[in-house]
C-alpha cells in the first residue's frame, strides 16, 4: 500500500504543477499532508516536517546567502566581463547562445556546488536571452543537464557518497568514468546547438545593438517575422517587436507571428528593465574593487571545493564581507539586500517546502517501499547485469530520492545483489552515476529553485520541458559507458 500511496503522491505533484493547476509551493506542501493523513500518520506529520526541515535547513540558509552574495557581485559588476566575453561569442545568434549557456554552465560546475553554477549561469545570461526574446526554460533546461553531468566530480557529491557507501577510493570510480561523462557532455552541447537552431528558425532577424555599447550586431537567422533590421533603435524595436514571445517559458509552443501589439509593448519594457545588469553607468558598480571582488569570489570557490568550512557558514562570511567592503554606508547595504529579497524568499520557501514532502516520503517509509519495490523487481537472471540495471535505475531513483537516500540505501543493496553474480562494487558505483543529469531536476534539489526562480520560469514548465532530454543524456552516458567497457 505504501509503495502504490508513493508513487501515486509523486504523480499527483508532477501532474499538478505541469498543468499549473498548483503552483509548485503549494504541490509541495499540500500533497503530501493530505498522502500522509491517508496512510494513517496524520498524527506525525508534524514530526515528519520538523525533520525534513532540520534536515533541510544548512540548504536553506546557503542558498540564502549565497543569492546575497552573488547578487552583489553582479551589482558590482564582477561578471560583466564574462558577459561581453559572451556577447561578442554570440554575436546574437540563438545557437551561439544556447551553446554558450552549455559550455559556461559545464565550466562553473567544476566548483562542485549546483547553486552557484545556476547563479553564475543565470546572472550571465538571462539578460541575453530577455534582449533576443528567447525561450528561458531553453536556458534553464541546458543549464541543469551541463551541471547534471558535470555533478558527478569527485568534490561534487554523488561520487564521494558512492565511495563512502560501498567503501572503495572515488578516484577508482571517477577517473575510469571521464570517457563516459566526456561523451555525455558533447550530447548536451550538441543538444544545445540543435534547440539554438530551432530558436534561430523561430526568431527571425534580431539586432543587438544597444547591447554591445555602440558596436550594432545584426544577424539573419532564419525566416521570421520581423522587420528589416534597419541598424540603430529601429533595428531593436524590429527584434523586440518581430520574433515572437520569446521570454515565455515554452520553446516548443512559440506564439504565432504578429501576436497583439500591446503584448510586444509590455515585453520591450520589461527587457529594458531586465537589461539593467548591463548598464556600463550603474550606480553600484565598484571598479576599484574588481580585483578584490574577484580574489575574494576565487577565495570562496576554493575553500569550498577544499571543504575547509561548511558552505552555509562560507557564503555567510563572504556575503558580510562583501556588503561591507563595497557598500560602507549602511542604507546603501540595506538597499542592496532588499533588492535581492525576492529571489532570497522564492528559493528559501522553496526549500521549506520542498523539506515537507522530503519528511512525508522518508516518514512514512514511502520511499523506502518504492525502492525495494523497484529492486525486488528485478529479473534473478539480470543478476550478471546488475551494473546496468543501477544505471538505469538510477534515474528514476535519484529523481524521486534524495542522493543521501540512493547513495546510502539503495545502491548497497544493488552492489550486494551484484556481488552474487561476480559483478564489482566499482562497476555499480560507476552505473549509479548515471542518472545525476535528470536528478539535476528533481523537486527534491534545492538548486533547482535557484535556477529557476532567478530565471522567472515556471517550475512546472521546466520540468516539462527537461526531463525528457535530461533523461536521454542519462541513458547516452550509460551507453558510452557500456561501450568503453567502463560498466
Amino acid at each position: 500500500m505504501l509503495t502504490i500511496l508513493g508513487f501515486v503522491m509523486i504523480a499527483t505533484f508532477l501532474v499538478l504543477i505541469m498543468m499549473k493547476k498548483m503552483s509548485p509551493m503549494g504541490a509541495l506542501v499540500l500533497i503530501p499532508a493530505l498522502f500522509c493523513v491517508l496512510v494513517g500518520k496524520g498524527a506525525h506529520l508534524g514530526d515528519y516536517v520538523l525533520k525534513g526541515v532540520g534536515d533541510l535547513a544548512p540548504t536553506a540558509a546557503m542558498l540564502m546567502f549565497a543569492i546575497i552574495y552573488f547578487g552583489v557581485m553582479i551589482d558590482v559588476g564582477l561578471f560583466d566581463p564574462i558577459v561581453r566575453l559572451i556577447l561578442r561569442f554570440c554575436k546574437a545568434d540563438p545557437m551561439r547562445v544556447v551553446v554558450g549557456t552549455a559550455i559556461l554552465a559545464a565550466i562553473v560546475s567544476l566548483d562542485g556546488d549546483g547553486s552557484t553554477t545556476f547563479m553564475i549561469t543565470v546572472s550571465a545570461m538571462v539578460p541575453l536571452y530577455r534582449r533576443l526574446k528567447m525561450s528561458l526554460v531553453v536556458m534553464t533546461g541546458v543549464a541543469a543537464m551541463a551541471n547534471g553531468v558535470m555533478n558527478t566530480l569527485p568534490w561534487g557529491g554523488p561520487t564521494a557518497r558512492a565511495a563512502a557507501a560501498l567503501k572503495v577510493d572515488a578516484s577508482d570510480i571517477f577517473v575510469p568514468m571521464i570517457p563516459a561523462l566526456a561523451v555525455g557532455l558533447l550530447f548536451v552541447i550538441a543538444l544545445s546547438y540543435g534547440l539554438g537552431l530551432r530558436e534561430r528558425k523561430r526568431l527571425g532577424v534580431l539586432t543587438l545593438d544597444e547591447v554591445t555599447a555602440g558596436d550594432p550586431e545584426q544577424v539573419l537567422v532564419g525566416a521570421g517575422s520581423g522587420g528589416k533590421g534597419a541598424n540603430g533603435r529601429k533595428g531593436v524595436k524590429a527584434a523586440l517587436t518581430g520574433g515572437g514571445a520569446g521570454s515565455g517559458t515554452d520553446a516548443e509552443a512559440p506564439s504565432p507571428k504578429g501576436s497583439g501589439s500591446s503584448d510586444s509593448s509590455s515585453h520591450e519594457g520589461g527587457d529594458d528593465d531586465e537589461f539593467k545588469g548591463l548598464d556600463p553607468h550603474r550606480a553600484t558598480l565598484r571598479p576599484k574593487l574588481y580585483w578584490f571582488n574577484a580574489a575574494l569570489t576565487v577565495a570562496l570557490l576554493a575553500l569550498m571545493v577544499t571543504e575547509t568550512m561548511p558552505i552555509p557558514v562560507l557564503f555567510l562570511l563572504a556575503a558580510a564581507v562583501a556588503l561591507t567592503v563595497n557598500f560602507p554606508n549602511m542604507n546603501d547595504q540595506k538597499a542592496r539586500v532588499a533588492a535581492h529579497a525576492e529571489n532570497v524568499v522564492n528559493v528559501s520557501g522553496m526549500v521549506f517546502a520542498a523539506a515537507v514532502f522530503t519528511g512525508v516520503l522518508t516518514g512514512t517509509g514511502m520511499v523506502e517501499h518504492m525502492a525495494r519495490w523497484l529492486v525486488d523487481g528485478v529479473p534473478e537472471g539480470m543478476g550478471p547485469h546488475m551494473a546496468i540495471v543501477t544505471g538505469v535505475l538510477s534515474l528514476p531513483l535519484t529523481y524521486f530520492m534524495s542522493n543521501d537516500g540512493f547513495y546510502f540505501g539503495i545502491v548497497p543493496i544493488l552492489a550486494e545483489a551484484g556481488a552474487a553474480h561476480g559483478v564489482s562494487a566499482l562497476e555499480i558505483a560507476r552505473a549509479s552515476l548515471v542518472g545525476q543529469a535528470l536528478h539535476m531536476s528533481s523537486p527534491l534539489v534545492p538548486a533547482v529553485y535557484v535556477l529557476v526562480g532567478m530565471a522567472k520560469v515556471e517550475f512546472g514548465d521546466h520540468t516539462r520541458f527537461t526531463v525528457k532530454w535530461a533523461a536521454l543524456t542519462s541513458l547516452v552516458v550509460l551507453a558510452a559507458g557500456l561501450a568503453f567497457g567502463i560498466i
